[in-house]
């Protein structure tokens, strides 16, 4: 079974201003291009919010097709970034939080670990 959604070390760009929801993924696609400065069909992951908090979508390039993510919590509200124009970065593992309507602010990437050395 394959999995739906964007997986693996995906790059992720947050559109940190709300835009109209009644766009699809062509819509969101030009978005990306004539207001992020992007490419919509680079294998990067664009997320997109609502006046409502409570919505998000997600536009991305799988190698085969323009694909379209939209989601709406019945219960809170997504934790999103002060809106202003522009984009922010985006873990993997904070967009799965996200997701989950989780505060993606608490995830963090993993410390690298040192070995300890052998002794003699």
């Amino acid at each position: 079974m394959t999995a739906l959604g964007p997986t693996g070390a995906t790059r992720v760009l947050v559109a940190t201003r709300p835009v109209d929801f009644r766009k699809g993924m062509d819509g969101l696609a030009a978005l990306v291009t004539a207001e992020l400065g992007g490419q919509p069909y680079s294998g990067v992951v664009y997320v997109f919010r609502a006046k409502k908090a409570d919505r998000i979508k997600l536009v991305w390039w799988d190698g085969t097709g323009l694909c379209l993510m939209a989601k709406r919590l019945e219960n809170g509200r997504f934790s999103w970034p002060g809106v202003h124009d522009g984009v922010m970065r985006l873990t993997a593992a904070q967009l799965g939080a996200l997701l989950e309507g989780l505060d993606w602010r608490r995830v963090h990437q993993a410390r690298r670990t040192q070995a300890p050395q052998i002794s003699g």
